[in-house]
């Protein structure tokens, strides 16, 4: 066994602690959702034969006795319209469901990424788009929409995280996790764009492990929870997952582990995420993270560290630009359960398969789940 292998080992026991598990356990489920019936009703997507199944997840919750719905939007990448036209589309097309929800969610969490160079004309694209959601929106950031002028741009249109909010009996917070990246621009005489250039890519060498919290923010997170009881719901919005998944892709935050020593006493903690592009599902003591689809296209699943718990989605058809993306719906019951359904814009059954067909090689490559879960 080598070192990284039993600090994980390690890692695994502590976190885990005495088998917790979230409260109520998590429960797949699978419901029909009527494709187009938004736009075409009932009748005319019957008719076309559009009646996928979706993956809906359930979290559960201590007794709330309220129930709302919010919904989730991210990873737009928007380019200025005359470059990539394909993407403003697909944005359109979920700010308007979004918008058309009956009844309307209480509030739209934008999960960053709305850009897809920094650039302002994208920001501003972005912008005038989002004014088709009338409902209240709140935003964190995507590193796409940081480095080019670090942020700048985005606090004076969005606001700036961390935030914090309490609604109907839940805390809802807001953390930037984009933001910490080590500076390797200054000593190497980059221009922004430069620099930009090389924090939009998947894997890029330069940024090296960039997705963190930071010290300042860890000590704002235990200050913001310090007088939540202990049994209440938490729902935390992250760019990036709060978790070790992949980081050579930059799939996790790197001080994760301190996070969840902040999260470890309360027993009602779901992370929503973005970033990763794919239907993902974790968890970790009694936090729960949820990944969700981005509008833009999908990623592949890393070869490993895939969390036990997920269904991975089937691939994106290549030759339909609206396959494999979408966004999502949660919903606090009044039993107190956190249900999450992805709008998925497929025709056909959203399934899901044990190995990955997005491969260069094009052959299957088998998932391998976090070495963690395979103790």
């Amino acid at each position: 066994m080598n070192s990284l292998d039993s600090e994980r080992r390690e890692l695994h026991r502590t976190l885990a602690g005495s088998g917790d598990r979230p409260e109520g356990g998590a429960v797949w489920t699978r419901r029909t959702f009527l494709h187009h019936a938004l736009f075409k009703g009932v009748a005319g997507a019957a008719a076309c034969g559009f009646f996928p199944l979706l993956n809906t997840l359930d979290v559960a919750y201590g007794q709330t006795g309220q129930s709302f719905r919010f919904a989730w939007v991210s990873d737009t990448h928007l380019y200025p319209k005359e470059l990539n036209s394909r993407f403003v589309e697909k944005t359109v097309r979920a700010f308007r469901e979004v918008q058309a929800m009956n009844p309307p969610a209480d509030f739209m969490i934008f999960g960053g990424d709305l850009a897809q160079l920094g650039d302002p004309v994208e920001l501003q694209l972005g912008s005038e788009l989002l004014k088709e959601v009338k409902i209240r929106k709140v935003f964190i950031p995507g590193e796409h929409d940081w480095y080019l002028d670090m942020g700048s741009t985005w606090n004076k249109m969005f606001g700036a995280s961390p935030w914090t909010f309490d609604h109907k009996g839940v805390r809802v917070i807001g953390l930037n996790t984009i933001a910490g990246a080590p500076d390797f621009w200054t000593a190497r005489k980059m221009t922004p764009k430069e620099r930009m250039g090389h924090m939009a890519t998947l894997d890029g060498t330069l940024g090296g492990a960039w997705s963190v919290i930071g010290e300042k923010q860890l000590r704002w997170l235990n200050s913001t929870l310090s007088n939540w009881p202990k049994s209440s719901p938490v729902i935390l919005f992250t760019h990036t997952p709060l978790y070790e998944y992949y980081p050579p892709w930059n799939f996790w935050i790197r001080d994760w582990r301190e996070a969840h020593e902040i999260l470890k006493p309360y027993a009602n903690v779901t992370n929503v995420h973005g970033h990763t592009h794919q239907v993902l599902y974790n968890e970790i003591g009694k936090v729960r993270s949820i990944g969700m689809l981005a509008t833009s296209w999908p990623w592949p699943y890393a070869p490993e560290g895939v969390p036990l718990l997920t269904k991975p989605m089937v691939r994106a058809d290549p030759g339909d630009h609206f396959d494999g993306v979408g966004w999502s719906i949660l919903t606090m019951t009044p039993q107190g359960r956190v249900e999450n359904e992805y709008k998925m814009w497929r025709k056909t059954v959203f399934a899901d398969q044990p190995a990955d067909s997005g491969t260069e090689d094009n052959r299957n490559q088998v998932l391998s789940p976090r070495i963690a879960d395979r103790i």
